[in-house]
């Protein structure tokens, strides 16, 4: 059956807001799960940070070598190993019976988010070539989207009961993650789009390395996945033990904050192409900054405002990717993979730093109460993860100036 170009484009549409929605789901589910994790297995905060540093890792790997193996075998086939290797995963997680075990399902399925990452990077910038904010924006949304829907439909999931059995955070990661062989029908029947740079005029890393602007974009964006990435692994942890909300509840939370980055990533996409995209991810983050520190000196009373930073936080990451795909418009695979590796290895040391954060400000806490010691270490490591938002910011001003004076694209 031959497929004309409009099926295709609606085909290849399907694999980019399918494949952002599955990576919303397959990396959020952990919030509810993480808890329960850490109490089967008696793990400290250390132990967690380890756990998600190492899949921090796991997904660097899988950055590395991502846009060569799609340079070898092409997309589509990249893509079913993919989502084949993210269902899998879900396998060895339903199967592990202590931490060593579940830390390589974890690096597994965290390979397969980082393939996934960049292959869905990749073929949006090449589809995408007008109106990139708005459409990138778009395709993030599908990501906040299942990032939204995941930890209630998760922490429900944990609970369900089958032949006398409870499911479990390991039976809901089986079922979950098998949702990641759906999008495997629209991908054998796309045609995908090829990189169009020629080979002279290419990118490459060596010309990366010497500008000042990609190290920024570096930064900036290893800032601002820390802070996506930090407030939704660290949330209903931070809620339950903090200010002893349910976990139900936590959850909850979890998924209003999600809402809320789904909602800037639908609307917002439009306003980051009229008034810039750097000045935008400024405003953002420190938006992001504000509504993350204000509960944490509050109190209870103001906890909605951490549900409400998933709006700063939200446009941050496709709006970076926009402004990376106008500046390196030859050699876009190679910026892209650039940079998103090098966002694994900051992200790897930010992961493992809010965790020992905790640890440390938990062991020097005056007081004989270990819960409030840990509470107020909690406070210290969120508190972490918010002013990483200010850095974000505060590393756009600079890019800014320097991108103004050299008349680039803001």
């Amino acid at each position: 059956m031959k497929i004309t170009a409009k099926t295709n484009y609606y085909l290849l549409l399907f694999v980019i807001f399918g494949g952002f929605l599955i990576f919303g789901v397959s990396e959020n589910i952990k919030g509810p799960a993480l808890p329960e994790i850490q109490n089967d297995f008696t793990l400290s905060e250390g132990k967690l940070a380890i756990l998600l540093a190492i899949n921090a890792f796991g997904f660097l790997l899988a950055c590395l070598y991502t846009s060569w193996l799609i340079n070898k075998i092409g997309v589509k086939i990249t893509s079913v190993v993919t989502l084949s290797l993210m269902a899998l995963s879900g396998v060895f997680i339903y199967l592990s019976t202590n931490f060593a075990t579940l830390t390589v399902a974890y690096f597994l399925l965290y390979i397969g988010n980082g393939m996934l990452e960049i292959g869905l990077a990749i073929i949006a910038a090449r589809l995408f070539t007008k109106n990139t904010g708005t459409m990138l924006n778009l395709s993030h949304f599908f990501y906040g989207l299942g990032s939204t829907v995941a930890p209630i439909v998760a922490a429900s999931m944990m609970g369900w009961t089958i032949q006398t059995e409870t499911l479990g955070w390991n039976g809901m990661y089986l079922i979950m993650l098998s949702l990641s062989l759906l999008p495997i029908i629209p991908v054998l029947l796309s045609k995908f789009p090829k990189d169009t740079a020629e080979e002279e005029n290419r990118t490459s890393i060596k010309s990366l390395t010497r500008d000042p602007i990609a190290w920024l974009i570096v930064f900036a964006l290893t800032m601002g996945v820390t802070a996506e990435l930090g407030m939704a692994a660290w949330l209903v942890n931070y809620l339950v033990k903090v200010d002893s909300m349910t976990l139900g509840d936590a959850s909850g939370m979890l998924s209003l904050f999600f809402l809320f980055f789904m909602l800037a990533r639908l609307l917002l996409g439009p306003i980051t192409d009229k008034f810039g995209y750097t000045i935008s991810i400024i405003v953002f983050s420190i938006f992001a900054f504000v509504c993350a520190t204000i509960p944490i000196f509050t109190g209870g009373a103001y906890t909605f405002l951490f549900a409400l930073a998933g709006l700063g936080i939200g446009p941050i990451y496709p709006t970076m990717m926009a402004l990376l795909a106008k500046n390196y418009t030859n050699g876009t695979d190679t910026a892209i993979t650039f940079t998103v590796s090098l966002i694994g290895i900051g992200t790897v040391i930010t992961n493992l730093l809010i965790g020992y954060v905790i640890e440390l400000v938990s062991g020097f806490s005056l007081g004989d109460n270990a819960t409030i010691n840990n509470q107020i270490g909690l406070q210290a490591g969120y508190l972490f993860i918010a002013i990483t938002a200010l850095l974000c910011a505060l590393a756009c001003v600079v890019m800014l100036f320097i991108m103004k004076k050299e008349q680039r694209v803001l």
